[in-house]
């Protein structure tokens, strides 16, 4: 079961990273959009996916941290 854990824990620690990654590059990508179009009151699509791959990026600590917690527990 620990095995498992861990290997769950890999995967969510990987997921973390590629949608902090993909957050920051839409992040970039939206205000390069914004500067050169001049647009900044209202939400583009580069922006909208930002927001979701930051909340992915929540989602997915709050489950490792979960994954975390269960091995400590397992450990006793």
């Amino acid at each position: 079961m620990t095995t498992v854990l861990i290997i769950v824990l890999v995967a969510l620690m990987v997921m973390v990273v590629v949608s902090l990654i993909r957050g920051v590059v839409a992040f970039m990508k939206s205000t390069k959009i914004d500067l050169e179009t001049g647009r900044g009151e209202t939400a583009t699509e580069m922006q909208l996916m930002q927001n979701r791959m930051m909340m992915n990026r929540i989602r997915y600590q709050a489950l490792a941290i979960l994954v975390v917690a269960a091995l400590l527990v397992m450990a006793r």
